[in-house]
Order: C-alpha cells, then structure tokens, then sequence
C-alpha cells in the first residue's frame, strides 16, 4: 500500500518502511508522528482519492533523526564590475521511517 501525503509544502509518494528527508517538524527524535494531510490512498486497482483530503486517513512515521544538508553555493559575479557576492545555504530537515498507512 502507499500514500501521497503533504507536510512542509510539498507532497511526497510514501509506501511503508520508507526513509524520507522533510522540512523541520518539532518532535524528538525516536517520537511518532501521525501525517493527517493525506491526499492519494491505494493498492493495485484500488485507489482512494481526496477532494483534496482523503476523510480519516492518516501516515504514522517514526522521527529517525534531524540534520542538515549538503551546503549549496551561490555565487553572483558580474565582469569587469569588481563585484563578486558568494554565499551558501544549508537546509535542516527531518528523517523519517514510515510505519504504518491507515486508509481510515
């Protein structure tokens, strides 16, 4: 069975026992978290879809760890100007290990 489930503005194909990097959630680590925003629920021929919310579904997911990613560099440089701009970002996010799929 797998689900498409929506958290920190984006939607994500889930299926149990998965491991998926999300936006932050404020919860410990070794917590669980239930997922309610569940918009596609099925298997095979059966498929469950929301408008835009499928009614009593819900994703429960086991918080593994928190983190950040991988530095991204920007870099601004415009020639024979003498201006040069270099910056980096890192996203944090939280793992997650998907244990159970409810299709209410």
């Amino acid at each position: 069975m797998y689900a498409v489930i929506k958290t920190g503005g984006k939607q994500y194909r889930v299926a149990q026992g998965d491991k998926l990097r999300v936006e932050t959630l404020k919860a410990s680590e070794g917590d669980d978290v239930e997922l309610d925003s569940v918009l596609l629920v099925g298997e095979g021929e059966d498929v469950k879809i929301g408008a835009p919310m499928v009614e009593n579904a819900k994703v429960t997911a086991r918080v593994v760890s928190h983190g950040r990613a991988d530095k991204v560099e920007i870099i601004k440089f415009r020639r024979r100007k003498h201006h040069r701009k270099q910056m980096g970002h890192r996203q944090n996010y939280t793992l997650l290990e998907i244990t159970d799929i409810s299709a209410g």
